[in-house]
């Protein structure tokens, strides 16, 4: 049995991993979701960020099953702007497309008349799609698709039953700090800065994009720099014990938090505002320097509520495509 995965963790379809190293925190839990699902099928994993080759044209149309793990891939203009490289005549006679984790891009009025035919070529009519938040479903409704359930993102889905007690409470002594190079605000980020030097013994930075180095530089501050590289990141979180992390990087902070750190993201577009609206995951506006500060200096119990049983019924569409392949 082959699965076909549009995998936003490589810029290329040799495995080039993506500029955005958060694409490789999205696609280790989409790899580990498909894994755990479909263990022993062959995955072909191709690049969002990539036309398919005549080749991989090939193996869309003829898998037993194709998903697209994770990221802003949907847009209301997808005639104008799409982060998923891909055309209505590479869509003609692909088996179509089943959704994981997927969100939509920034706030938007409903799909227009080409997004909505493009969808229709583009994605599975059958299945149930797992999107990212309420926003994304209420959206690809109304593009003509009610058959999707709001999953949240699958970085998330690890935390399902975490309780409390198991993530600190408390300030801790140092902070890992991340920034965005392509939502820049250098007043706002100053201030987080001066705050955090103000708060903690030792504030740590991870260059999560491409240029988020370059940006961080133009700004003033004592920050303890890391290694460019997702293994340093993981390494910094799993064997750092006493950090806060804070930041504008969705996904940074949900990284943190899956290794039990406590995490506060700084809201700069819908994804963190839909997230947090829908489970509860702690976040503070990007100028609102009141909370940020008391989250910092007061208790915050974490809590988060994740839709366990959207997330059992997506997986559970498979369970006789699974047994045809254990046959």
């Amino acid at each position: 049995m082959r699965l076909c995965l549009f995998d936003p963790g490589i810029s290329t379809h040799d495995g080039t991993p993506a500029e955005n190293l958060g694409n490789l925190i999205i696609q280790q839990a989409v790899l580990r979701e498909i894994h755990s699902l479909f263990e022993g099928w062959q995955i072909i994993r191709i690049s969002t960020f990539a036309p398919p080759t005549p080749e991989l044209r090939r193996e869309l149309r003829n898998a037993d099953l194709c998903i697209a793990g994770g990221t802003n891939l949907l847009t209301s203009e997808m005639n104008r702007y799409r982060q998923w490289v891909i055309s209505p005549k590479h869509a003609l006679g692909m088996r179509r497309t089943l959704l994981l984790g997927v969100g939509w891009w920034t706030y938007q009025r409903p799909p227009n008349l080409f997004t909505r035919i493009f969808l229709r070529l583009l994605l599975s009519g059958k299945g149930l799609h797992s999107l990212r938040d309420q926003y994304s479903v209420n959206q690809l409704a109304a593009g003509g698709y009610t058959n999707a359930v709001n999953t949240c993102c699958p970085t998330l889905w690890p935390l399902v039953g975490a309780g409390p007690d198991q993530t600190p409470i408390r300030k801790a002594q140092d902070a890992l700090l991340l920034l965005t190079d392509y939502d820049q605000d250098p007043e706002a980020d100053q201030r987080l800065i001066t705050l955090l030097n103000s708060e903690y013994r030792t504030v740590y930075f991870w260059p999560q994009g491409a240029t988020d180095l370059q940006y961080v530089r133009q700004l003033k501050g004592n920050l303890t720099l890391l290694e460019r590289s997702f293994d340093a990141f993981t390494h910094f979180t799993r064997n750092h014990r006493d950090f806060d992390y804070i930041g504008t990087r969705l996904h940074g902070g949900v990284h943190c938090l899956n290794h039990r750190r406590r995490s506060l993201i700084i809201e700069i577009d819908n994804r963190a505002a839909e997230i947090r609206r829908d489970t509860g995951l702690r976040t503070a506006g990007r100028k609102d320097f009141d909370a940020i500060r008391q989250w910092i200096r007061e208790p915050a119990p974490f809590h988060i509520r994740l839709p366990v049983a959207a997330i059992d019924q997506w997986r559970a569409q498979f369970t006789k495509l699974r047994q045809v392949a254990r046959s």
